[in-house]
């Protein structure tokens, strides 16, 4: 189990992100955690690695930059950058919590399988250290409502570290698209059904080549009331719980049975 951290003026937290190192909603994020810690980390994409989900690189030497004093951008994926941040940059110090975001965007349902956000919290999971993933959903991208996830984030995430947590799981938060105050709270939810990559966009390019785009989800399905989408989409603050084990144990049996 996750011991836990009652205290996170006393922790040491280390921050990453899939939007890259210049992203606004990893400057969010560096606010909210430094309201909780004078200890903080930041070590995230040099480039921009939405999607990237839980890829890491082995064809391409990983280049750490020193930007400042414990900031550094590498050049790889989150789940990069949380190996270098542990391996390397904090060797014999590691961090205590694993912030990752904030997302630019939601991450519900099945996105958390292809989510860079939610990748570098499940990295550093399999590292040993509690993480939690925070994304922030908007309704226009002029115009994103990060002064939600700055209100809301550091009561939550002392709320969550002050428990124990098992070792195989991460907490995935999402924050709506609302004003603060027109947030009406929290719920513990479970991850919904509905899943990005089925609408494929079928374009020309200007020499008339045709190429492909994914683009967003087609629509709701039925999220099921005590959903992630369902929260979000109601004005709640979503906190799921995802466990890093794939393992199926009610069909184990039913194999165990006729193997």
């Amino acid at each position: 189990m996750f011991a836990p951290l009652p205290d996170l003026a006393k922790c040491r937290i280390l921050l990453c992100n899939d939007d890259g190192i210049a992203a606004h909603g990893l400057k969010v994020l560096e606010r909210i955690a430094r309201s909780l810690s004078n200890d903080v980390w930041v070590v995230a994409p040099t480039l921009e690695q939405s999607g990237a989900g839980h890829s890491l690189t082995i064809h391409h030497p990983l280049r750490p930059i020193k930007i400042d004093e414990r900031r550094y951008s590498v050049t790889g994926t989150p789940t990069d950058t949380v190996m270098v941040a542990l391996h390397h940059l904090m060797k014999g110090s590691p961090p205590d919590l694993i912030l990752s975001g904030i997302n630019h965007g939601s991450n519900l349902g099945e996105d958390v399988h292809y989510s860079g956000t939610v990748a570098g919290a499940l990295e550093g999971v399999l590292l040993g250290v509690r993480s939690i993933a925070l994304s922030q959903e908007f309704t226009d991208r002029a115009d994103i409502p990060w002064a939600t996830a700055e209100a809301l984030a550091p009561d939550l995430i002392r709320k969550i570290c002050a428990v124990e947590c098992r070792k195989s799981v991460l907490m995935n938060i999402n924050f709506p698209a609302r004003s603060t105050d027109a947030v009406f709270g929290v719920r513990v939810t479970t991850q919904g059904k509905n899943k990005v990559g089925d609408n494929l966009i079928l374009r020309e390019d200007p020499r008339g080549r045709p190429y492909l785009w994914i683009g967003d989800r087609l629509g709701p399905e039925s999220y099921g009331e005590d959903s992630d989408f369902k929260a979000v989409d109601d004005g709640f603050v979503s906190v799921t719980p995802l466990n890093v084990d794939l393992t199926d144990r009610p069909t184990m049996e039913t194999l165990r049975k006729i193997l």
